[in-house]
């Protein structure tokens, strides 16, 4: 705030205040900083109010200019004395990046209030204000929220929200500030005292101090243990938890509660547990082993508030075991301390970063994302060998869907695939499920992980109305026979949910090798073979073998060695499908057949038997002109002494409008307006020099929704 700035506020707020002494105290409350005020300290505000003239006040608002009125001069010497002064003004002195970690983007900083320089450190989410370039050197700063650390015989700060005084602008080093713990052996600096430099290279601000003896560092510790919030003292934020953190408590809730494990290996056997805190600026994981599994594992409930104090050991995070977000993780220690927390208030519950379902193969193999979506499916609990332990696991697969129009399949293991009881078309949130490139994209729940039933959110309830009232009935894809926008506009030359041309197919030999080549295909059905249809399959679930008739009304499976009154009909047809570059045949089973002639097998056979043909070529010629997009994986096979790549559906679905629209729009983002050429597909237009940029841009989604209508 400039001194003209202030002066004509002042004058403004001087032309009432002789008349109005409540405004003359908001005027005095609006300028005036926290800790050296306008008014001598025996002054009150009612005092002020009633003493203050023009003249007075235009004499304030000139020492109000002045930033040294403004700083908060001694500020630190109570945080040094185990206080934290209530919103100080500081000036930032230096900022530094810290060395990136996990690809968190950390700040160091130095604070000065014109007496004393302390080291202090930036909450990730007020970064923005260097980003935004409000925070520089120089810059004055009011410390909304913050707190206090001793780290290697020198105090910290870690600030959590900050308010930049950016009409001070960038000024020089107010005063000769020392260091903090300089300041704590002398009440003043010397004359001939070495005034501080640069962060240096062990990042600390100034020249390196003197090793303090122990009895002094232990007076400095018992200072730092001043406690101001009742028994539990001063609340740490979990962000601010570090090796070096001394006698914090944090408060915080279970956001998840993990089984005990046991293992035995040659150096003994033993037991463990985890938990994971959250408050509000992060997560942390901790351990329990052996008798700190007796001590807490019955103790800490999920959702529930605790109090958790030191000792407890603060080491570097194993990142393989857990999906938290944080550099450090807890083990519990004999003596810690951890008593249960009656006030939540302050305190969130579960914080979820959800993902779309859509968009889900945009996200790298074993990446960890939260998703939220309907219980489309469950299925039933089955259980696999661990090939490296000869362990068997239980696990339980579910289907998942939401209103971007796709579903993935989602693997839960152990007790919770055992116990899953929840009923189908329940909007359940999963926290902390690994991304696996199995089937195209698929999910798996961690150990580490948690999931919620109908929880009481915006997004639950998004979803549940729009199932109910028209999602129950959609048809959804699967990320197994789609593929990503990005592969759609021909990147991701290797990923084999790519969609292809049947020129491509061909051209590119897919099947000729030894591997089998996958790929998606928008075609349309012009013929289907009526011949051989359908095959007598056994009635045994899950057998689907043909039966051979022995005797009229007896149909005997050689596997199941059982004879049935009736067989089960099921697909096996032959389909030549065409888009604008080809044509190809591809070979269907039951699946594939049923949405293609939208009617079971065994009604096309029992009308044939009934010699009633005319609805059977209507099923047929209904079937026609179908467009699909097609799933298929190509591979070599040898019929009748020759070789032969035959191309298998394993899924087919009708096209969804809508969403190849959405594709064609983010095609048309890929495309420069200001070029005069537009290549797509085969297809070339050049643009006419004199079309402007709208009627460019025009022209290039006429011609971008003609080549989809092509394919």
């Amino acid at each position: 705030m400039t001194k003209l700035h202030v002066r004509e506020a002042g004058q403004a707020a001087s032309h009432f205040s002789s008349t109005d002494a409540s405004a003359s105290r908001r005027v005095q409350r609006t300028f005036a900083p926290p800790y050296e005020t306008l008014s001598n300290n025996d002054q009150g505000e009612e005092a002020l109010a009633d003493t203050l003239t023009p003249d007075s006040l235009d004499s304030a608002l000139d020492k109000m200019s002045d930033p040294m009125s403004v700083i908060s001069g001694g500020a630190l010497e109570q945080v040094a004395a185990g206080e934290l002064p209530q919103e100080p003004v500081l000036q930032c002195l230096q900022i530094k990046p810290m060395a990136s970690q996990n690809g968190l983007e950390r700040y160091r900083v130095v604070m000065s209030d014109s007496k004393h320089f302390i080291q202090g450190m930036l909450g990730q989410q007020i970064n923005y204000l260097l980003h935004d370039g409000k925070l520089k050197k120089g810059s004055l700063c009011r410390l909304r929220t913050y707190n206090r650390n001793f780290v290697k015989d020198k105090h910290i700060i870690v600030i959590l929200e900050m308010e930049v005084l950016e009409d001070f602008g960038e000024l020089d080093k107010l005063g000769s500030p020392i260091a903090l713990e300089q300041g704590e052996k002398a009440e003043a600096p010397q004359p001939d005292a070495k005034q501080p430099g640069n962060i240096g290279g062990d990042g600390f601000y100034g020249n390196k101090q003197q090793q303090q003896p122990p009895q002094q560092q232990q007076q400095q510790q018992r200072a730092m243990a001043v406690r101001s919030n009742g028994s539990h003292g001063n609340i740490h934020p979990i962000e601010a938890i570090t090796p070096y953190a001394h006698r914090w408590t944090i408060k915080a809730r279970v956001t998840h509660k993990g089984d005990i494990k046991t293992w035995h290996n040659k150096n003994g056997e033993g037991k463990l547990f985890s938990v994971t805190f959250m408050d509000d600026s992060g997560e942390i994981r901790a351990t329990g082993f052996n008798d700190a599994v007796d001590s807490w594992y019955d103790i800490l409930e999920k959702d529930q508030v605790y109090y958790v104090s030191n000792p407890c050991r603060v080491q570097l995070a194993k990142k393989q075991f857990s999906n938290v977000n944080h550099d450090y993780e807890l083990t519990f220690e004999r003596d810690t301390q951890i008593e249960k927390s009656e006030d939540t208030e302050g305190v969130p519950t579960v914080q979820f970063n959800f993902q779309p379902l859509e968009k889900l193969q945009s996200i790298d193999k074993d990446n960890s994302v939260d998703v939220i979506g309907v219980l489309q499916d469950v299925g039933e609990v089955s259980e696999i060998v661990s090939k490296t332990t000869s362990k068997p696991y239980s696990k339980r697969e579910l289907t998942l869907v939401d209103d971007t129009g796709y579903s993935v399949r989602l693997t839960v293991w152990g007790k919770t695939a055992q116990t899953f009881e929840v009923p189908a078309e329940s909007v359940v949130a999963f926290k902390g499920c690994k991304v696996s490139d199995f089937g195209g994209r698929s999910l798996s729940l961690l150990s580490s992980g948690s999931m919620n039933v109908d929880p009481d959110m915006n997004e639950a309830h998004r979803l549940k109305g729009w199932y109910d009232g028209s999602g129950r009935n959609e048809q959804f894809q699967s990320h197994a026979n789609t593929m990503s926008t990005v592969s759609a506009t021909g990147a991701g030359a290797n990923d084999k949910n790519q969609y292809k041309t049947i020129a491509q197919v061909r051209d590119e030999n897919l099947g000729m090798s030894d591997d089998t080549d996958w790929f998606s295909i928008k075609a349309t059905i012009i013929y289907i073979k009526q011949d051989n249809v359908a095959y007598p399959a056994c009635l045994s679930e899950g057998c689907n073998k043909k039966t051979v008739e022995i005797e009229p009304g007896q149909w005997r499976c050689e596997k199941c060695d059982k004879t049935w009154d009736r067989p089960d009909y099921r697909y096996i047809m032959s389909v030549n499908v065409s888009d604008h570059t080809g044509q190809i045949w591809l070979s269907c089973f039951n699946e594939v057949g049923l949405q293609i002639m939208g009617i079971p097998a065994n009604d096309i056979m029992q009308m044939r038997d009934e010699m009633n043909e005319r609805p059977v070529v209507e099923a047929f010629a209904d079937a026609n002109c179908k467009s699909f997009v097609f799933r298929c994986k190509a591979k070599m096979d040898t019929f009748q002494d020759q070789q032969r790549v035959r191309y298998q559906v394993q899924t087919a679905y009708p096209i969804d409008f809508p969403r190849e629209s959405k594709k064609l729009a983010d095609i048309i983002k890929l495309y420069n307006a200001q070029e005069d050429t537009l290549f797509v597909g085969q297809c070339s237009w050049r643009l006419p020099a004199d079309y402007t940029e709208s009627e460019r841009v025009l022209l290039i989604s006429d011609a971008v929704s003609f080549a989809g209508m092509m394919a």
